[in-house]
Formats: structure tokens, C-alpha cells, sequence
């Protein structure tokens, strides 16, 4: 027995006219709950779009530290190593600092929740 295929290769969907009825009233039943057009604030949206970056940015300078200072305990790195890395932390934060003024986010924006690991700071 041979499964159907759409154009693309993917399995065909077939619906019988029971089906796409009760899909149908679903689709009416929920539409009256969705807003007739999409309201979007370019401004927030960008904004949005900012603080994610930004808290992503965040969350890998903490392990980027973190790991730093685990190698630094370590011995593994030595004296222009750890000068390096932290001129770079350093000028990172300073980035950080400037970016989120211009988006006009503070570091409680950008403390998101890790679930069980807790606060990103």
C-alpha cells in the first residue's frame, strides 16, 4: 500500500466533508476572539527586538565570565591571557552600556527568568 504524496514530496492531507465542516466552525467560532487587524508599533517592535539581542548578549557574557574566571582559578591562563580577556570583557560591557542607552533598556529589562537556574543577574 502506497502513501500519497503532495508536490513538495510531504504526505497529501485529505480531509473528508465532515472534517473541513467542523474545521470550518472552529475557524468562525474563534475568529470573533481575534482583533480585525494587528495593531504593531514599529518603535516597539524594534525595541522588543532590541532587548532580546541584548539579553542574549547578557546571558553569554555571564558564561564567557563565568569560564573566565573558572580558567583564571585554574592557573590555565597566564598574565597577557587574563589582561586580554579582561580589557575584553571590559570593552564589551562598555558596548553593552551604550546600546542599551540607546534603546533606553536598564539591566532589569534584560533580567529575564532561567527557570531552575534562576535570574540571568
Amino acid at each position: 500500500m502506497s502513501e500519497e504524496r503532495g508536490s513538495g514530496g510531504e504526505p497529501a492531507v485529505t480531509a473528508s466533508p465532515g472534517t473541513a465542516a467542523a474545521f470550518e466552525r472552529e475557524l468562525g467560532e474563534l475568529a470573533p476572539a481575534l482583533p480585525d487587524r494587528i495593531d504593531v508599533d514599529p518603535e516597539a517592535v524594534e525595541n522588543g527586538l532590541a532587548r532580546l539581542v541584548l539579553t542574549v548578549i547578557e546571558l553569554l557574557r555571564d558564561v564567557l565570565e563565568h569560564q573566565a574566571v573558572r580558567r583564571m582559578d585554574g592557573g590555565t591562563l597566564d598574565e597577557s591571557e587574563v589582561e586580554r580577556l579582561g580589557l575584553a570583557l571590559m570593552r564589551l560591557d562598555e558596548r553593552m552600556q551604550e546600546i542599551k542607552g540607546v534603546f533606553g533598556l536598564t539591566d532589569e529589562e534584560l533580567n529575564i527568568d532561567l527557570g531552575p537556574l534562576g535570574r540571568l543577574r
